[in-house]
């Protein structure tokens, strides 16, 4: 039975539970629940659930509505539950798949297949894709016990007949890998590898260990090996996902005639493609085989109880229960309309509810409020939901501080990101032979591989480096702490040290004088800053909290940080020079806003100095929405306004009637003058060139300075490393966001077709980096023939200004599905509906260029695509192939931003 949440335990059970929990009591019951929104769906849920013990299935339309559901109902009953996922294969297309995915939907089979009564979130596209039967999966399962007795041979024969493959270190599901009396074994059901050991043929014992440290991470007492059930060349019985839960499963589903149509949709689909191709080749590929029929699916649910949220009901209904709730109004951050809504709520007889989803979001609610005069009830809880609600039956009205503030409410997914700062297994497997490393004691050598040595009669796993005259040094993987990879200048060969030497041990004495200097130099550097006199700002005013309070996502602790750092600064008398160092997309710009703000209401003008003409025109959009009802003019200045706009601007700005100015480097002419100038913030700095930069310099003498950048050139990140600027790195992604898959290619028209089609299928936007503008137009022509339903069009820096900021606007708009652009896009550019980008000729561009690039797409919560168009990876030169496999090995979050510096 489910654990009750304090929120759960607040609200009581709502009415209509009751009759939910009766009606239940009817095997194959039909029951259409109307009247619920926002919330309410999975407060109602959750309280069946808590006095019901059955398997329950929910399904809704799409990922991010089923993902919004698991966090409510994960909340509300304190306990787990199990997230059923497509598996991200295209209909039609079997290769596609993603391993947490993979991972994610055999967890659920597991669960089920194990007679357990698991509550399972799910959505139709997941539904569509068949999986492999029960009995085969059964079959196909490898069950040891702690003290089993079972011959280490035997084992592998066992793993090799479900197609796992035998590596040197177990890294990904599907391997496994034997040393001596040890068996690590990553099953496809489970975050982490087992590891079992043995004694002769006895199971001594069973934990789970991380790959990263190979640290165990608890003790078993039983070992579940699931084969990969997404491996449909390996697989010969499929069944629709229905087939496999248990008779007694409720299933709660949103919408069945949305969710059959989609399946019929996929299906149909599949069947076009199935008859192009020779069944002979893909056999598998038989539409019949993987997917689940619309019509198929909804004759099997006649077979379970079936409660439909919907107004329009499916089945014909054994019971109806109705709700009496409406939706909130629309505050949009006006606090004199929320204060009536909830004096009206109060005078009607309804509890005044507000969810802070966090104890800073909280104060800052109160702080608001604290300004006001007049009386308001309410109940602050500090809890997270996703919808808030009025709910007439159970005499409630519930409202969540992100859609007061009008902000993004997180998920929380299952993708797992690491960060380590030592090698670890995971990166030597991806060394190449010969490659440079360093050993803290023993300095710069190459590396030569992982080996197997004797030591006492017994085999050990070691990293093999080899030193100046062929000298050799085994290192133990339980000291891989002592080694990282060398990192230098690129195309930069070191020199390897000798063994024994004394080189490598008065070089790092020499290093540890050099720091000491370094760190009395700084004594002297922060000695004369302190003596210069700035402006000290005021403490935070209630607009500012207004302002924070109304960001669409919920600060990242990095986020947060940097805030606390920028507003200690501005607040002291000695100027800042602060360098804000973040992945692209990580919320470096939402940063700058807040600081900017905070600037004005001490009635000093800001100035924002931006590389190019495109990304003036997205700060001056970006900076005009966020600020759109706090009391803040916006201007800017670029190639795109006409001579007599801009002199208006430059007259209104010496006369503060402007206080924030964005521009170009045409923001440091001559003839630009400040009424009262107090903040300068300078946006990816490494593009500027000197004589830009001495001007800077002389700008900036006595005010505030903040620099935002993701790939700083290495002077900048020096000085700030140094101390001689202060430094705030962001490394956390935003909620939600999820890696950008990258892919190097060829000049492949299908997988450009089959991309830009997918893309567009979802509703998305596609940008098409071609950095060559006398045969951009060719280029065009030939993604029209390939995507004949595709509205494309052409953008470049020798476009006319204002066509060129039409041009952008539409794109940001939705107006057409795939932009042809030159860099122009590179930074800045921010339109969320724009998951995939494809770089022609990415051979020639910078790892920098390449990172800002790719950072234009993956900044919303859907999956997003980069595809490298180069020649053969051996016919180019070493360093381009270097930045591409870099860039297509870490796709995780933040791996960019490390590569980049």
């Amino acid at each position: 039975m489910a654990v009750k949440s304090p929120l759960l335990t607040y609200f009581g059970s709502p009415k209509q539970t009751n009759d939910l929990i009766s009606a239940l009591k009817t095997s194959k019951i039909k029951i259409q629940l109307t009247g619920l929104v926002g919330s309410s769906f999975a407060i109602t849920s959750s309280a069946v659930i808590r006095e019901d013990s059955k398997p329950h299935l929910f399904v809704f339309r799409d990922k991010e509505t089923a993902s919004y559901f698991v966090n409510d109902i994960e909340n509300l009953l304190k306990n787990e539950v199990y997230f059923f996922p497509s598996s991200y294969r295209r209909a039609y297309q079997i290769k596609e798949t993603d391993n947490t995915n993979v991972l994610l939907r055999s967890e659920v089979l597991n669960k089920l297949n194990n007679k357990r009564n698991p509550i399972i979130v799910t959505y139709s596209q997941a539904l569509s894709e068949k999986v492999v039967s029960r009995k085969e999966l059964k079959k196909n399962t490898i069950n040891i016990k702690k003290n089993d007795e079972i011959l280490i041979d035997k084992l592998e024969d066992m793993l090799q007949n479900i197609n796992f493959k035998k590596v040197d270190f177990t890294l990904n599901p599907g391997e496994y890998s034997i040393r001596g009396g040890i068996v690590d074994v990553y099953s496809y059901a489970h975050e982490n590898p087992y590891r079992l050991e043995f004694f002769d043929d006895e199971v001594e014992s069973i934990r789970i260990f991380d790959i990263n440290n190979q640290l165990s991470i608890i003790n078993k007492e039983k070992a579940t090996i699931i084969p990969n059930t997404e491996a449909k060349k390996s697989i010969t019985s499929q069944v629709s996902f229905l087939e496999y839960l248990p008779k007694n499963t409720v299933i709660w589903i949103k919408d069945v005639n949305y969710t059959k149509n989609v399946l019929c949709d996929y299906f149909e689909k599949a069947n076009e493609q199935y008859n192009k191709v020779c069944e002979k080749t893909i056999k598998y590929s038989n539409p019949n085989f993987l997917f689940t029929n619309g019509i198929e699916f909804t004759k099997k649910l006649i077979d379970f109880s079936v409660i439909e949220n919907a107004k329009e009901a499916f089945f014909k209904s054994d019971e109806k229960i109705k709700i009496n709730t409406s939706i909130l109004s629309k505050i949009n951050k006006n606090f004199e309309l929320l204060k009536e809504d909830l004096n009206k709520n109060k005078t009607e007889g309804l509890d005044n509810i507000i969810l802070c989803s966090s104890e800073e979001q909280e104060k800052r609610f109160n702080a608001i409020f604290k300004q006001s005069e007049e009386n308001i009830n309410y109940k602050c809880i500090s809890f997270s939901l996703h919808e808030g609600f009025i709910d007439y039956t159970n005499r409630q009205a519930v409202y969540t501080d992100h859609q007061i503030f009008n902000r993004h409410h997180k998920f929380k997914s299952k993708t797992r990101f690491t960060d380590k700062n030592s090698i670890t297994i995971k990166q030597i497997t991806s060394l190449a032979i010969g490659d440079f490393v360093v050993h803290i004691d023993h300095g710069i050598g190459r590396f030569e591989g992982l080996h197997k040595i004797e030591n006492d009669g017994k085999y050990q796993e070691v990293i093999k480096i080899t030193y100046l005259d062929g000298d050799i040094l085994y290192i133990s993987i339980h000291s891989l702490h002592k080694v990282a990879k060398f990192s230098g200048k690129e195309g930069l060969e070191p020199k390897i040290n000798q063994l024994g030497s004394p080189v490598w041990k008065n070089k790092k004495q020499k290093t540890k004088i050099k720091v000491k200097q370094i760190a009395f130099d700084l004594i002297q550097l922060y000695a004369k800053r302190k003596l210069k006199k700035g402006f000290a700002y005021s403490p935070d005013s209630y607009l500012q909290y207004e302002l924070e309070a109304s960001f669409m996502y919920e600060d990242t602790p990095d986020q947060n940080k940097a805030t606390i750092d920028i507003k200690s600064d501005m607040e002291k008398e000695s100027p800042m020079d602060r360098l804000i160092c973040g992945d692209v997309g990580f919320g470096k710009t939402e940063i700058a806003i807040r600081a900017a703000f905070k600037a004005v209401t001490d009635s000093k003008q800001v100035a924002i100095l931006v590389p190019t003409t495109i990304l003036a025109l997205q700060h001056y959009k970006t900076f005009k929405k966020r600020l759109e009802r706090l009391p803040c003019t916006i201007d800017y200045i670029n190639r795109f306004k006409t001579v007599k706009e801009q002199k208006e601007t430059i007259k209104k700005l010496s006369r503060g009637e402007i206080d924030i100015l964005i521009g170009t480097h045409r923001i440091v002419g001559e003839d630009i003058k400040f009424l009262d100038l107090g903040l300068l913030i300078i946006d990816e700095e490494q593009k500027f060139g000197v004589n830009i930069k001495d001007k800077i310099k002389l700008l900036k003498e006595n005010i505030d300075t903040l620099t935002l950048s993701a790939t700083p050139i290495p002077r900048t990140l020096q000085f700030s490393l140094l101390g001689a600027r202060d430094l705030s790195i962001i490394n956390t992604p935003p909620p939600n966001r999820q890696s950008v898959e990258t892919n190097i290619i060829g000049m492949n028209q299908e997988i450009i077709r089959d991309a830009i089609s997918y893309e567009m299928a979802r509703n998305g936007q596609v940008y098409f980096v071609h950095n060559r503008i006398d045969n951009i137009k060719e280029i065009s022509g030939l993604i029209q023939n390939l995507c004949p339903d595709a509205k494309i069009k052409i953008g470049h820096g020798q476009m006319k200004g204002k066509q060129l900021e039409e041009l952008m606007i539409d794109f940001m708009e939705g107006y057409f599905d795939v932009l042809i652009s030159t860099t122009i896009i590179e930074n800045g550019v921010d339109v969320p509906n724009a998951n995939t980008i494809i770089i022609n000729n990415s051979q020639n561009f910078g790892l920098s260029d390449l990172h800002q690039m790719r950072g234009r797409v993956g900044r919303s919560n859907k999956k997003a695509f980069c595809y490298l168009i180069s020649p053969p990876l051996h016919s180019i030169s070493d360093e381009s192939r270097k930045r591409l496999t870099a860039l297509e090995q870490f796709s995780d979050l933040g791996s960019g931003f490390k590569i980049a510096m």
